[in-house]
């Protein structure tokens, strides 16, 4: 989507003809896929814990969403407000909030970063000087975060953590167990009070992040505030090779749905792993080849950031 083009929720300035509506429902549609592939969710997973039927989210997806959203759209044109703003009456914001939100809508993505950036020293002034103390590996199963990261950490002498195994501990149960009692709202919870935990333990590590935490904004927004994000791209056919390699064969049953799968997934992702402060391709690399390249970049940075506070 270009940035002439109006987000799903943004208001035309016209009240809409048939055509205006069928791209309204489609660009929704999209946006909901978009979401559910960037969470990792299947189409079931994501009915069954909003409640609704798989007929009726596949209409969504398809972009034959209920009437009803096209009469409330129609509101949200004549109030000249995104729809969001009418659908979350529990979430009113600030006089100040709505203007910066305006002040930021229609900015390139280049200028939108600076202001984050911006921003995140603004908000975590303290967390600045251990920044880069502290590496954070982002990116899909498959990249090699846990083999590379390991490495890497014995390279720099700290600790290696692994998100997952820290949220695992914490609750008592299996990721699989935790999405199973208490969905994906429980998992993300654990996940954000682990992460605060990690920074707050850690002054120095190389940290695992699930591959899904790019997917919740404020635990991303913590990450990338914290620490030095790197994401460990690979292409998808490596993805997949390396998750087999680990012995999951369970990609193996279906392999052509498991790839185009994975794709959406990677597609719905990329744009926040391109966030990252580093990026690393990893395919055709070896892990010690990949673990030499991460050695210099970091070193590079640290190098830069000593020299900007002399």
């Amino acid at each position: 989507m270009d940035m002439h083009t109006p987000a799903f929720g943004a208001p035309d300035r016209e009240a809409p003809d048939q055509a205006q509506s069928e791209a309204f429902l489609k660009r929704l549609g999209e946006h909901v896929r978009l979401l559910r592939a960037r969470r990792g969710m299947t189409r079931n997973t994501l009915a069954s814990a909003a409640g609704v039927s798989l007929r009726y989210l596949a209409d969504l997806e398809a972009g034959r969403a209920n009437a009803s959203v096209l009469l409330l759209r129609q509101v949200a044109l004549a109030l000249n407000a995104p729809i969001e703003e009418i659908v979350s009456p529990g979430d009113a914001q600030s006089s100040e909030f709505v203007l910066l939100a305006h002040a930021l809508r229609g900015l390139p993505d280049a200028r939108l970063r600076l202001a984050r950036a911006a921003l995140a020293e603004f908000l975590h002034p303290k967390a600045q000087p251990l920044r880069t103390q502290r590496i954070a590996l982002i990116g899909l199963r498959g990249a090699g975060k846990s083999t590379i990261g390991r490495a890497l950490a014995a390279r720099l002498d700290v600790p290696f953590v692994e998100l997952s195994k820290e949220i695992e501990a914490n609750a008592g149960l299996s990721v699989g167990e935790i999405h199973g009692l208490y969905g994906q709202t429980g998992y993300r919870r654990y996940e954000r009070d682990c992460l605060e935990n990690v920074i707050a333990t850690y002054p120095a590590l190389v940290l695992s992040a699930p591959g899904s935490l790019v997917a919740e904004a404020d635990t991303y927004n913590l990450l990338l505030g914290h620490c030095l994000t790197i994401w460990l791209k690979a292409s998808p056919e490596e993805h997949m090779a390396r998750v087999v390699a680990q012995g999951d064969l369970r990609p193996m049953a279906g392999q052509s749905e498991a790839m185009a799968d994975l794709k959406r997934i990677l597609d719905g992702r990329e744009p926040f792993y391109r966030q990252a402060d580093l990026t690393l391709n990893t395919s055709g690399a070896s892990a010690a080849e990949s673990v030499d390249a991460l050695v210099t970049m970091v070193r590079q940075v640290r190098a830069r950031k000593a020299v900007t506070e002399d």
